[in-house]
């Protein structure tokens, strides 16, 4: 690193690399600056991230980058910078990474269209002009895979928290032929089969890159903006649906006429130009507590938070949003503040999601956010000497949830989901659920009433009904179900409890917290022998689970 390079081998590793059909290898001079700039990253890697061994073993990482080190010589450019992205995206969290979509020294090219993963599939929901027939097909293989194959081979270069951070990513990777060559599914980089549906005709088409990968965003997902010249599958812009008009504003307000509603977006934690933040929650905030002194407002029932663009910003600028909340006694209260949560949740967003989560009452509504309540963050950028791309590390742990909170996401109570024809339509099902949710038994209140009514098959009856309803397949019955069952334990009825951990065992087979209290109950009904071989089930799946020895051995004393 200490030795003068030559300007003109620097400038050909810096700049972004043409894309021919048969890119060679690098040559020797250019293997010998690549694994320098490696050599750099794992030295920097592990000293500035705040603890880079939390997924995995420093003698893992260690194994990796000697691996990419004798593998370099024989690597194209994109081969290497793709293996850059697999070493980072191994490190498991989402604020490191290597990101072809978001940096401009890689350079990656992208094919002429915008696809989405929607429920339904993965669709072009986006092209130029001269690609416009195309809009509206559904992708069923890129190159030589399938989709779920091809997500499946560019998941390992995803810096994520979750697999949320997959959903995400995994569509602005697969446009770009760098991507879909580096990991196998093409064969070069000038030509890219697709095979597409339509109207249930398939057809399969071959593109061409048509230049320069598109950079994401910093914090908010502004993808859905149309490029000039290009055509989308939503039609004309005065009816699209209110999450995706202005993905440009950090922040905004609009109250729905007729529907006693206030929908609010904040697609950035960050402060505008000529306002703060703490500007706009006061100006919220005093719509919803006085209607009457804006023109033509009326009351606020329901407030509708949308967080599905936001990616991040200023945590520490969330403080406004929170206590508004709180202080809005009308709206802080249990069915009338809603949070409109997604795959772009993340990072800042998530600090306000994990906040209002612990502080309000809300109602999630959408999809799992793509960060959990404790994750580390604030990335800090390492430029690689040589070649100058950047290699993102996270230098916080954020712990905002409770330590013992192991949830990958923030789960949606209320799952929607989002199709193309949804898309095509200027649907929103996020909003529309939030505006239509309606008070229903929890998990917990529905197993007992059926637990009282017809016993242990009645309770099991009601939970499969209540997770067979694909609104609430994100919903984590084990917490309600364990808490039910300790107080079925504390008022003297243990075969009731019993009952319900038995239950709650079956749906969280996985679960040690759900063995040891079924454990509990089985000791103090006087069955030891059971009561051992569940305590030794737990153990087997957290040893680290308090007090699982002491109980053992005072069982088998016993």
């Amino acid at each position: 690193m200490h030795r003068i390079v030559p300007i003109l081998i620097a400038l050909a590793l810096s700049l972004p690399a043409p894309a021919p059909a048969q890119q060679p290898p690098v040559t020797p001079a250019e293997a010998a600056r690549w694994r320098e700039d490696l050599r750099y990253l794992a030295s920097e890697m592990p000293r500035r991230h705040r603890n880079l061994f939390h997924t995995m073993s420093r003698a893992e990482f260690g194994r990796a980058v000697r691996r990419l080190d004798a593998r370099i010589p024989a690597l194209r450019r994109h081969e290497i910078i793709l293996e850059l992205a697999r070493l980072a995206a191994r490190v498991g969290d989402g604020h490191t990474n290597v990101a072809p979509a978001r940096d401009p020294k890689i350079g990656f090219h992208a094919l002429p269209l915008r696809l989405y993963l929607f429920s339904d599939g993965l669709w072009i929901r986006a092209a130029d002009s001269a690609h416009a027939g195309l809009v509206g097909s559904r992708v069923v293989r890129l190159g030589r895979a399938t989709v779920e194959e091809a997500v499946a081979a560019v998941r390992p270069l995803i810096g994520r928290d979750n697999e949320m951070g997959v959903t995400f990513a995994a569509p602005y990777l697969l446009v770009m032929p760098e991507v879909l060559h580096g990991v196998g599914l093409i064969d070069g980089l000038e030509r890219v089969p697709l095979v597409v549906e339509r109207d249930g005709r398939r057809e399969t088409v071959t593109l061409a890159p048509a230049g320069p990968a598109p950079l994401l965003a910093r914090d908010t997902d502004r993808s859905w903006e149309v490029p000039e010249g290009w055509v989308d599958a939503r039609g004309a812009r005065e009816g699209w649906p209110l999450w995706l008009r202005q993905p440009g504003n950090k922040f905004w307000f609009e109250y729905l006429a007729g529907r006693r509603a206030l929908y609010v977006q904040v697609n950035e934690v960050g402060d505008k130009p000529g306002e703060t933040v703490a500007r706009f929650a006061d100006s919220l905030f005093a719509f919803a507590a006085h209607p009457g002194a804006h023109p033509g407002a009326h009351p606020v029932d329901r407030l509708v938070l949308d967080l599905r663009l936001n990616g991040g910003g200023n945590g520490e600028l969330n403080r406004p949003l929170v206590l508004g909340v709180v202080r809005a006694e009308s709206l802080d209260v249990r069915g009338r503040l809603f949070v409109l949560i997604g795959r772009r949740t993340f990072s800042a967003a998530q600090f306000l999601v994990t906040e209002l989560e612990h502080w309000a009452e809300p109602i999630f509504v959408g999809e799992p956010t793509a960060s959990r309540g404790n994750h580390y963050g604030d990335s800090y950028r390492i430029t690689l000497p040589n070649s100058g791309v950047t290699v993102r590390v996270s230098t916080l742990y954020w712990q905002l949830a409770d330590p013992r909170d192991a949830r990958p996401w923030t789960p949606p109570e209320v799952a929607t989901d989002l199709t193309f024809d949804d898309y095509r339509r200027n649907r929103d099902p996020a909003l529309e659920g939030a505006l239509a949710w309606a008070a229903e038994r929890s998990p917990a209140e529905r197993v007992r009433a059926a637990l009282d009514r017809g016993g242990p098959a009645a309770a099991d009856s009601a939970l499969q009904a209540y997770a067979a309803d694909p609104r609430h397949r994100y919903v984590d019955t084990e917490p309600p179900l364990n808490g039910l069952g300790y107080e079925l334990l504390q008022a003297g009825r243990t075969a009731d409890a019993l009952a319900v951990f038995t239950l709650n065992a079956a749906a969280h087979p996985r679960s040690a917290n759900v063995h040891d209290s079924r454990g509990e109950a089985l000791a103090i009904a006087g069955d030891t022998a059971s009561a051992i071989r569940e305590y030794e089930a737990a153990r087997r799946l957290d040893a680290s689970l308090p007090g699982l020895g002491e109980k053992l051995r005072a069982l088998r004393g016993r």
